[in-house]
């Protein structure tokens, strides 16, 4: 099985020999993928739903990867019990909701040896709960699939801080690293700033805010650093 640029760029940080529970497996390509190029064990395939957890249960019964991979019904990682696996993966949700998941089960987050994390959007807030909960940011990477750009993190157990707050929009790997793609993910975060604070503009309240002043201060600071790259 070969898989397209957002899960190949994952399944490239799942560690050799983790177990994996892979949280909203939608077609189970990722945990097929992984024990089909042995590059794992076992994993776990749960999904919320039971309309996509039959999806991925005929890609598993057509691999014979049925005693490899368990798939579970269930809600978040209440799939799962503290120890069961090393490694998680949560990908193609809000990072919001991440967080409220990583949030839901401490007992099981804690157990776990690496997250991997492929925020739809909100990055910086997951970056936030990550830094603020003792976990490090040990690897990012960005990727196009469909003409979309997706941004991918993985996380060690460890404590760790960011020297400039921007980084937790940018990506303090990304930044470092001077990623290939880092001048279109900057070129979307100031366009995503631009349309607030137009938007913003449209009320005289609104831009007698802090908030304003910090959306403005924000984008000043991405504009920097854009042109430094």
């Amino acid at each position: 099985m070969n898989l397209h640029a957002r899960l190949a760029a994952i399944a490239a940080m799942i560690p050799y020999g983790a177990r994996v529970a892979d949280i909203g497996t939608d077609h189970a390509y990722l945990p097929v993928y992984l024990v089909e190029k042995e590059i794992i064990p076992m994993a776990i395939a749960s999904d919320v739903s039971e309309g996509p957890l039959s999806i991925a249960r005929k890609t598993v019964q057509q691999r014979n990867f049925t005693d490899r991979i368990d798939l579970r019904l269930g809600n978040g990682l209440d799939v799962i019990t503290p120890g069961e696996v090393d490694v998680i993966v949560i990908a193609g949700m809000g990072g919001s909701t991440i967080v409220e998941i990583l949030n839901s089960r401490l007992s099981i987050t804690k157990s776990l040896q690496r997250l991997i994390l492929q925020p739809m959007a909100a990055s910086a807030v997951l970056r936030f709960w990550l830094i603020m909960n003792q976990w490090t940011i040990v690897d990012e990477q960005l990727v196009i699939e469909d003409d979309r750009l997706y941004e991918i993190i993985a996380a060690q157990p460890g404590e760790s801080q960011l020297e400039d707050p921007i980084l937790y929009d940018i990506g303090p790997i990304l930044w470092h690293r001077k990623h290939p793609l880092l001048i279109m993910h900057l070129d979307k975060l100031i366009d995503k700033l631009n349309i607030i604070i137009q938007e913003m503009k449209l009320s005289q309240t609104a831009v007698s805010t802090d908030k304003f002043q910090q959306y403005v201060a924000k984008r000043k600071r991405l504009e920097e650093m854009r042109a430094c790259l």
